[in-house]
């Protein structure tokens, strides 16, 4: 994990007057340094050890604040649980119908379709979210081997 994105990500937050608490920072460092899109229950078990005494409800409260200060993006998908992302660079999600494995896709040939939006409908676009849905190569070998 990159110290620089840490402290300039913190620095984001005390300009926004957010006090920096261990467990903010915490969970902040644990969104930075992963690469799975976690869920605030996933967050909350790869933290309850160092802070035994920290809440679902902790976690859930500073996941969304960071949200709002849009430093983390919230995905909804098709089961209840909201699955977090931290995303320096505009990317699109791949996610398994079967298991609900979330990867990230970089593709930059998408940047401009705002532009095509607003020019085809008159919108002015605030913004846009792709996700590409299938199995995973995971449980594509678990189907194969159920089968063989």
């Amino acid at each position: 994990m990159s110290q620089e994105i840490v402290q300039r990500t913190l620095r984001k937050l005390k300009e926004n007057n957010v006090r920096i608490t261990s467990q903010r920072q915490a969970v902040l460092e644990f969104m930075i340094g992963t690469h799975a899109h976690p869920t605030a229950d996933d967050v909350y078990q790869a933290l309850a050890g160092r802070f035994p005494n920290m809440s679902v409800a902790t976690i859930y409260n500073n996941l969304r604040l960071f949200t709002e200060l849009g430093l983390i993006e919230e995905m909804a998908y098709g089961d209840a649980s909201s699955h977090f992302d931290f995303a320096q660079t505009k990317h699109y999600h791949a996610i398994c119908d079967r298991c609900g494995k979330v990867v990230d896709i970089f593709y930059p040939g998408l940047d401009d379709v705002e532009v095509v939006a607003h020019h085809l409908t008159g919108f002015n676009v605030t913004g846009h979210r792709m996700e590409v849905h299938g199995i995973c190569p995971e449980c594509q070998l678990k189907q194969t081997s159920l089968i063989d």
